[in-house]
């Protein structure tokens, strides 16, 4: 990892970049054996697909990697997308388990030269190609490339751990050189089987042919509403028969359901009352202090007191606008912002850049990875002192920086950083780079090392402001949360089964809620927040077990266990909401059948079921639709039966809202001379080859044998 991308705090998302960047390998048949070495974890096996195991170690570390990835990027790292993170380390384990059995079965591998081409070739991967590409030609250079990693092969073969380079190696073969193979096998798979696709030209005509066809139709609708719902009685038997019939349609992961009431701890008025107060007789001194550093690490704030500007136009927070308008040295609060109560004082005022370009040229102290000492400081001084008289002497910055520059990141950019936001580096770094002029070049010191560093370019100034702020958190008072946890407990204490659960509820005049359902991995139930601990008691229960009181942000929460839901086709009684419309207007439909009975003609089924005859002028063959009725794609495709032609009456057909019987006066075609037949077939052909890249591996995911241990480790 580079220097530069430590002093911007936004490093862990490019290491793999930079790493497969700069530290780019060759002689690959070493490379590949070297790649396989990465060690196993005895720690417990997380699960396993088709055989092929997960470690929760390993599982971990994947995790863990990922984590870092969006910090450095600034995200915040919170429960649910700590969650997300981990479904996608589980989906993606999953999806190479059952490959890998694909591609040993027809034979898909990357040899070495395949390999070799992939790193210092002519097809090299876009993330080498960028490392080694010069920013000033624009041109690959696989020499650079092939040159790097040798070194770095040589030492990780060696096992030489106290290199600088060892861990930037390391990463390189056990990370990025093996997802450099599992992508290209997955893009030869994925190839195999989207060149499989076949449209011939006959089937674009007639798709043409039948999409170009309307038809003329009279119609009786009977509304299913028409036989009220109570008439209809269907039994456990009718929905378990269709169950049976439709199971693919009714499968389910493993999962619980609960509901739970919640008793809350949130802060009151009273508390906030409180809170505000505390702030307000802090203001004098705030107000006053000369060390205002010191006072808020001794009185504790929300927001950190940082030495830096914040220009005008990044100023946030509910009274940014009345703070540009203060003094230096005045004093704003308390006041309300989101949850806290505040103090600002403006510390100074300048007219500052709000971006800043730089380049520079590093001497390290300490190595970025092991953060052991590297050269003692007065030699660094002595070698950046050394580069600048290079280029006092007419040497070109860019040529300095490629050569002598310890930030692998900048240096093959000739130590560009681009532009860069107040904040975004350490602050000797920034103070210089901000406070400086455009051209100035100085030697600046920061814990990374001794930097050469040259302004490039400022652009955008305003003014900008440092400020102080005093924050609180408006939070529940010990009372306060005292009381919410002993209602919690005494309900949980006193209710500890279903049937007193339900009555203290009613009696209470309580609201459970039914949140969605459980599953075993979950961090959070839904509405909740975080709360894997409250899980973990889910899975750990029985039917119609209470349980105890669990803190659940700001409230606590009791659950009662409402039901198990197995892997497989999903229980009776949850099925029969999605069952019971369906097979109450199948029966609805068989009794309007019966009341039409023989009739003839659409008056005569009309007068029977006392409904009028409608009808439709251009209804098309391509659309689901009947105008001014929505979706009916049952009897759209009916009027286009060539067997109805010449008839008085369709048989009812059943539709999504009623049952209609239909009349066909006329199918004709209207011409579709815009239609180019290859450019259709080809436009199916992509359509389909789509449809398997992202979903090419379903069908092996399904058929593999899962095994899914995750809820009992995390």
């Amino acid at each position: 990892m580079s220097i530069i991308q430590k002093i911007r705090d936004k490093a862990a998302w490019l290491v793999f970049g930079l790493i497969a960047v700069s530290l780019i390998g060759f002689l690959l048949m070493d490379a590949r054996s070297i790649g396989g070495r990465a060690a196993a974890s005895t720690s417990g096996t997380i699960g396993q697909v088709n055989g092929e195991k997960l470690e929760y170690a390993d599982f971990q570390k994947q995790v863990s990697e990922r984590e870092d990835q969006y910090k450095s990027q600034g995200y915040p790292v919170n429960d649910m997308l700590s969650q997300n993170i981990r479904e996608e380390v589980w989906k993606q384990f999953e999806e190479n388990a059952v490959l890998t059995t694909e591609y040993q079965k027809l034979g898909i591998d990357v040899s070495d030269k395949e390999l070799n081409d992939m790193l210092v070739g002519p097809n090299a991967v876009p993330e080498i190609k960028r490392a080694f590409t010069d920013p000033n030609t624009g041109l690959f250079d696989p020499q650079q490339a092939a040159s790097r990693i040798n070194q770095l092969r040589t030492i990780y073969k060696s096992n030489r751990k106290s290199d600088q380079n060892y861990a930037m190696a390391q990463n390189f073969f056990e990370q990025a050189l093996p997802q450099f193979v599992k992508m290209r096998e997955r893009e030869k798979y994925i190839s195999l089987l989207s060149q499989s696709t076949y449209v011939p030209k006959w089937m674009i005509e007639k798709t043409n042919a039948d999409n170009s066809q309307i038809a003329s139709v009279n119609y009786v609708k009977i509304p299913y509403q028409t036989i009220p719902d109570s008439t209809i009685k269907i039994s456990d038997a009718d929905i378990q028969a269709y169950l049976d019939d439709h199971k693919d349609q009714f499968s389910q992961e493993e999962s619980r359901t609960i509901s739970y009431v919640s008793f809350s701890a949130a802060p009151t008025t009273g508390d906030s009352a409180a809170i505000f107060q505390q702030v307000q007789t802090l203001r004098p001194e705030f107000s006053s202090t000369t060390d205002v550093e010191s006072f808020l690490a001794k009185n504790g704030t929300e927001t950190n007191y940082s030495d830096t500007y914040t220009a005008k136009s990044k100023l946030t927070g509910s009274r940014k606008d009345s703070l540009t308008a203060l003094a230096t040295g005045a004093v704003v609060g308390p006041y309300l912002d989101g949850t806290n109560f505040v103090l600002a004082r403006i510390m100074d005022i300048k007219t500052l850049p709000d971006s800043v370009r730089a380049r520079h040229i590093l001497v390290a102290i300490n190595d970025p990875k092991t953060n052991q000492p590297k050269m003692d400081d007065s030699s660094a001084k002595k070698k950046i002192d050394s580069i600048k008289t290079l280029l006092d002497n007419g040497q070109k910055f860019d040529t300095l920086a490629f050569r002598l520059s310890e930030d692998e990141g900048s240096r093959i950019k000739g130590g560009d950083l681009g532009y860069f936001g107040q904040g975004q580096m350490v602050k000797e770094f920034g103070d210089f780079t901000f406070n400086g002029k455009k051209g100035e070049i100085k030697v600046v010191k920061t814990q990374f090392g001794y930097h050469l560093i040259e302004i490039m370019d400022q652009k955008n100034f305003e003014p900008a402001y440092k400020i102080a702020y005093l924050s609180r958190r408006i939070e529940p008072s010990q009372e306060t949360d005292q009381n919410a946890s002993g209602l919690a407990s005494q309900f949980a204490g006193e209710n500890r089964d279903k049937a007193s659960f339900d009555a203290a509820v009613k009696k209470g005049s309580l609201h459970p809620i039914v949140p969605p359902d459980v599953h075993p991995t979950d961090f959070s139930v839904q509405g909740l927040g975080s709360s894997r601990s409250l899980v973990r008691w889910i899975y750990g229960s029985k039917t119609g077990e209470v349980s105890e009181s669990f803190s659940v942000g700001d409230k606590y929460v009791v659950a009662i266990l409402n039901d198990i839901n197995n892997k497989g086709t999903i229980s009776l009684s949850k099925a029969r909401p999605m069952i019971e419309p369906i097979l109450r207007n199948q029966k609805k439909a068989e009794i309007i059948s019966a009341k039409i009975g023989t009739a003839a003609t659409l008056e005569a089924v009309a007068s029977a079921t006392s409904q009028t005859v409608s009808h439709v002028d251009s209804l098309q063959f391509s659309s689901p639709y009947i105008p001014n009725l929505g979706p009916e794609p049952k009897v759209v495709g009916y009027s286009f039966d060539k067997q109805l032609s010449g008839k008085s009456v369709s048989a009812p057909v059943g539709g999504n809202e009623g049952v209609f019987v239909l009349k066909v006066d006329n199918v004709s075609a209207k011409a579709n001379y815009a239609v180019d037949v290859e450019q259709a077939r080809q436009a199916i052909l992509q359509s389909q080859e789509s449809l398997i890249q992202r979903s090419g591996t379903d069908a092996l995911k399904k058929k593999a044998k899962v095994e899914d241990d995750r809820g009992k480790f995390l």
